[in-house]
């Protein structure tokens, strides 16, 4: 009887401990999930939606992207689409209606560096032609 009496006694502590592990859990958010109000307006758009670009993998043996949670390969279809282009920061759909480009960061406007002047450097200066002399002979 004193073993059972144990058994009860340590069967009630842990109902409520195991029970309280669920509720923790609840409160607990991902800190990489969107926003509430970003992820209710994707989820009621995607009937219309365009694809979404959501990573990229180059190597050596092959060039692999992620579009709309589904992993295409170069050559590979995406819907009625395929895939002809993959570079670090774009796809390229083909599709019957033409050539759809897909950005790794659509927002983001890349543009290339141009190296500032090195202060107190002289300009750089034309290069002449070869002086020639009267008979047309460089000297």
């Amino acid at each position: 009887m004193r073993t059972s009496r144990a058994w009860r006694s340590a069967l009630l502590l842990a109902v409520p401990l195991y029970a309280g592990t669920g509720a923790v859990a609840q409160i607990l958010t991902d800190p990489t999930r969107p926003p509430s109000a970003l992820a209710s307006s994707e989820a009621g758009d995607d009937a219309g939606a365009a694809p979404v670009l959501q990573s990229v993998m180059i190597s050596s043996a092959a060039r692999t992207a992620i579009i709309g949670g589904e992993t295409v390969r170069l050559g590979g279809k995406y819907g009625d689409a395929r895939v002809v282009k993959i570079t670090e920061t774009e796809v390229v759909l083909r599709t019957a209606s033409g050539n759809e480009t897909l950005k790794m960061y659509p927002a983001v406007s890349i543009k290339p560096i141009q190296p500032a002047p090195v202060a107190g450097a002289k300009p750089a200066q034309k290069k002449r032609p070869p002086a020639t002399n009267k008979r047309g002979k460089e000297g």
